[in-house]
């Protein structure tokens, strides 16, 4: 094989690694969505929301709006920093280990972030709404699991 052959090789496996990198990246943040939908649904339509309640709830899903879109670009830029380190170091190396924890950090601060997002929607519920919205939390949460 000739050295040019050989780096165009190596090269398409840095790209086509680094390509996993950030779907692989998309589906972990994107993973949760469905489930947050669930909730809303359930909170805006069967909940039976009173308009004070509403009122509350408002500028809790304004705040946490906000700050998971600025958590979604942080991750977008991890996946990028992720792939970068994959295609500089062709395998898992230190560059990809830090990228990979760098990734984790950020999606462990949007879990957080979601859950007190979740726990501060649930202090506006009375205690029959915040029972059926524990349920269908704990639903979501175990869904795979069944």
């Amino acid at each position: 094989m000739t050295p040019s052959r050989r780096l165009l090789m190596v090269a398409l496996i840095a790209f086509l690694a680094a390509l996993a990198g950030v779907f692989i990246g998309r589906a972990l943040v994107d993973a949760p969505r469905a489930n947050e939908t669930e909730l809303h649904a359930l909170l805006h339509r069967e909940l039976k929301l009173s308009p004070a309640q509403r009122q509350k709830i408002g500028p809790i899903e304004a705040r946490f709006a906000a700050r998971r879109e600025a958590l979604e670009l942080e991750m977008r830029a991890a996946n990028i920093r992720l792939a970068q380190a994959i295609e500089a170091e062709h395998g898992y190396g230190p560059q990809v280990t830090k990228a990979i924890d760098e990734t984790h950090e950020v999606m462990g601060d949007l879990q957080k972030e979601t859950l007190q997002h979740l726990f501060a929607m649930r202090g506006v519920l009375d205690r029959d709404q915040a029972a059926m919205f524990d349920k269908v939390v704990v639903e979501a949460l175990t869904a795979d699991a069944r």
